[in-house]
């Protein structure tokens, strides 16, 4: 994987854990809490499963085992 595609999926990281936390608090204004962790929660285990994906990706690139 090239430099650039890891940092634009590291990005993708940022900004979907981001947008978990922006769903969460503006779904919490109207919401009760339960619900608005039900609406935050498939943006947060996209964003563990990319950062599981990409720590990965990392381990096998410093270790020499995959090509940048």
């Amino acid at each position: 994987m090239s430099r650039n595609a890891f940092v634009s999926r590291s990005l993708l990281l940022f900004a979907l854990v981001a947008a978990s936390f922006v769903v969460l608090g503006f779904s919490r204004l109207v919401l009760p809490y339960r619900t608005a962790r039900l609406l935050a929660a498939p943006l947060f285990f996209a964003s563990a499963a990319l950062a599981v994906l990409l720590f990965g990706q990392a381990v096998l690139a410093a270790l020499g085992l995959r090509e940048d």
